[in-house]
């Protein structure tokens, strides 16, 4: 039945990850009827520097708004 495929830069815990494909879940059972045993979600996660938006990287983009960059954030998760 349903399959849903998410792509987004990676960075989320498995909690998110979970709540999140849990939502979607759901969402379809409201919106369509589709029993949550039928519905697939399947996350496709892209590292920072595999990622582009406006012509420059995730890790390019948070390091410009971000003063300890990418890396430090990178190692708080």
């Amino acid at each position: 039945m349903p399959e849903v495929h998410v792509y987004m830069a990676e960075g989320r815990t498995r909690e998110q990850k979970r709540a999140m494909m849990a939502a979607i879940t759901e969402a379809l059972g409201a919106t369509i009827g589709a029993p949550a045993e039928v519905v697939t979600v399947q996350i496709i996660e892209a590292g920072w520097h595999d990622k582009m938006k406006g012509g420059r990287t995730f890790a390019e983009r948070y390091a410009e708004e971000t003063p300890s960059g990418y890396e430090a954030a990178k190692d708080q998760q």
